[in-house]
């Protein structure tokens, strides 16, 4: 019953307009952050020791235009996945950057495409798949038919998916080396063994070091996508940076940097409401791995 209720669901909001679902779903952000005190404390707490605003005033304001954006998020997904594959990426307004991928694609070794939590970062994978092969890694949901959703709306054009175990890094190494692009979203927390320790706005988060090893083992170009969401449901925003890393130097840590920069270009379209701090199972939390170091 519920897998028939979602599927209803999920067709109904990919039939209706963009600016109608961004309208609705800021309304659903303002149901959700009421009704749920963990989610509206976790985003609260994350959003504030950020120390992205600038003074209360700033920061009631930033937390009204999180939980809109965070609705937005929720909702346009069913559109996103549902709609026909040319008339989502027609969605994106403007793209900057692109020259960038023309250049590391010259290169031949591969691109490793970094993408935050941020915006819309569902339709960067679907926007580049229009023009060259793209593998993104994944975590598996724990219900065989949202996976089903997951996949149909993301392996569209040339996009595939890997799932986040080493038969899924082994597919990631495989397509770098046949000079192919990636997708890794490095701010999501890894498992044990698999992230190292580093700030993020001045605390510790876990944070993952397989973009650093696969770039650093391929030579691939690391290149960080964002895509912006547009005001009134009016589209997205793609943007391409090149990330020169120094590999002498904490990767996590520069990737993480980086992060910083470009979210607090417009911190409301940050997903404060992930659980970025947690401690995944099996690792031990960051005083206790100072603590040892000291030892």
């Amino acid at each position: 019953m519920t897998q028939i209720l979602f599927n209803l669901i999920f067709r109904l909001l990919s039939g209706f307009p963009l600016p109608w679902l961004h309208r609705l779903g800021a309304l659903l952000g303002r149901i959700t952050y009421a009704s749920s005190k963990p989610y509206a404390a976790r985003m609260r707490e994350n959003l504030r020791q950020s120390h992205l605003a600038e003074n209360e005033a700033h920061y009631a304001a930033l937390i009204k235009q999180t939980v809109a954006e965070s609705g937005k998020g929720m909702i346009e997904l069913p559109w996103i996945w549902g709609r026909p594959y040319e008339h989502v990426c027609a969605t994106v307004r403007n793209c900057q950057g692109w020259e960038h991928v023309d250049a590391a694609r010259a290169r031949g070794k591969g691109i490793i495409f970094l993408t935050p939590h941020w915006g819309c970062f569902e339709m960067t994978s679907l926007y580049i798949a229009q023009y060259l092969p793209l593998t993104n890694l994944y975590s598996t949901p724990k219900l065989d038919w949202v996976e089903t959703a997951m996949r149909s709306g993301r392996e569209r054009g040339l996009a595939r998916l890997a799932t986040a175990d080493m038969s899924g890094v082994r597919l990631l190494f495989k397509a770098l080396k046949r000079g192919e692009a990636i997708g890794l979203l490095p701010d999501q927390v890894p498992s044990q063994g698999e992230g190292e320790w580093v700030d993020f706005f001045g605390r510790p988060a876990y944070t993952m070091t397989l973009g650093g090893r696969l770039a650093e083992s391929s030579g691939a170009a690391v290149l960080l996508v964002y895509a912006e969401r547009l005001p009134h449901g009016t589209g997205y925003k793609l943007n391409f940076e090149p990330l020169p890393l120094d590999f002498s130097k904490s990767v996590p840590l520069q990737i993480n940097a980086a992060l910083e920069r470009v979210i607090a270009v417009s911190p409301a379209q940050y997903l404060w409401s992930y659980n970025r701090y947690k401690v995944p199972p099996g690792v031990q939390p960051p005083d206790a791995v100072k603590a040892h170091a000291s030892c």
